[in-house]
């Protein structure tokens, strides 16, 4: 463990141009009811100033353990692979990973840990809702955004590359933004591929990565994380559907801001 930490739980914040939503993300996390984790920003190329906000946040929070890295090679799954393994190398055991745009419930962190110590999982995910202060969401767009979720996880069960005699249990569904796994399954099963979000959807990749070697993955309701609905609204259904089924839609602009 490095000096002055003490923390065996790490959360890993993967960011590109963020620095309007960051610092909500980053006060959703100092409400935690469970505070004793770090928080690693990974700036992953940003051109608007994101790792600055980070640190200014630092700097206006020192009851916080925050600290901001960069990773230079723009990939989504490249920045939080970055983070997960320097959060290893300063002795981290439990990880836990939300985008720059969410925000986790207050209970997120606890949840997490219960569910890597008693709950007996190495992996786990939970529960994905629109967050409601963006911008006034319409009646029908408070269930849209759990409707696709449950749609992609049903179709991802289905999914050809999703099935295959040396998967060790069922396809589950765990958004990027709501993922804990153990340090030690992280680096068992090769981790967060170190792609685009163009080219692979990189939780996808890490939950059929853990199939080959565990079946000890699951869901919990108590890790509850509110995501963005501005790539809902700016695909619209059809093409937020064709882009978490299988990147079927390529739209011009992938990084909505």
């Amino acid at each position: 463990m490095t000096a002055g930490s003490g923390h065996d739980m790490w959360v890993v914040i993967p960011a590109y141009n963020e620095r309007r939503a960051l610092p909500a993300t980053l006060a959703a996390l100092g409400a935690q009811t469970d505070q004793a984790f770090t928080v690693l920003v990974v700036d992953n190329a940003s051109t608007d100033g994101t790792a600055d906000v980070a640190s200014a946040y630092a700097a206006a929070h020192p009851g916080m353990d925050l600290r901001v890295i960069a990773e230079p090679v723009k990939g989504t799954g490249a920045a939080a692979d970055t983070g997960m393994r320097h959060a290893i190398a300063a002795g981290a055991r439990l990880l836990l990973r939300t985008d720059a745009d969410c925000l986790p419930d207050p209970g997120w962190t606890a949840a997490a840990r219960a569910a890597l110590g008693s709950g007996g999982l190495h992996l786990a995910t939970g529960v994905l809702r629109p967050r409601t202060d963006e911008v006034r969401l319409k009646a029908w767009e408070r269930w849209l955004l759990p409707a696709v979720i449950g749609f992609c996880a049903f179709f991802g069960r289905l999914r050809p590359g999703n099935r295959s005699a040396g998967y060790l249990g069922p396809y589950l569904m765990c958004p990027g933004c709501n993922i804990a796994i153990t340090a030690e399954l992280y680096e068992r099963c090769g981790g967060f591929p170190r792609t685009a979000i163009e080219d692979e959807h990189e939780d996808r990749a890490l939950i059929n990565r853990v199939r080959t070697v565990t079946a000890a993955y699951g869901r919990t309701r108590g890790m509850l994380v509110r995501g963005s609905v501005r790539r809902l609204r700016a695909y619209g259904l059809l093409g937020t559907l064709a882009w978490y089924l299988d990147h079927r839609n390529k739209p011009a602009e992938v990084d909505i801001r």
